[in-house]
């Protein structure tokens, strides 16, 4: 594991306080779970961003070989 100093906003640490007292677990385990779930939400979100901007290329493309089969006809 590797240590972090972190700083947090005075609202964002008493909420992550009570949350955690709730749940009756650490600190630590808690804010690990956070970041996971939020990195893999921001990579679910990068990736379907690449899709969305390599979809419109293909599409593109294939209008055009679309086009170039209909001169064919």
């Amino acid at each position: 594991m590797k240590n972090l100093s972190l700083k947090l906003k005075e609202e964002i640490y008493r909420d992550t306080e009570k949350v955690v007292k709730k749940l009756k677990v650490p600190r630590n385990s808690y804010i690990n779970k956070a970041v996971d779930f939020y990195n893999k939400v921001n990579t679910r979100n990068m990736t379907r961003k690449k899709l969305f901007e390599e979809s419109l290329l293909v599409s593109r493309d294939s209008m055009e070989i679309l086009q170039e089969f209909e001169k064919l006809s």
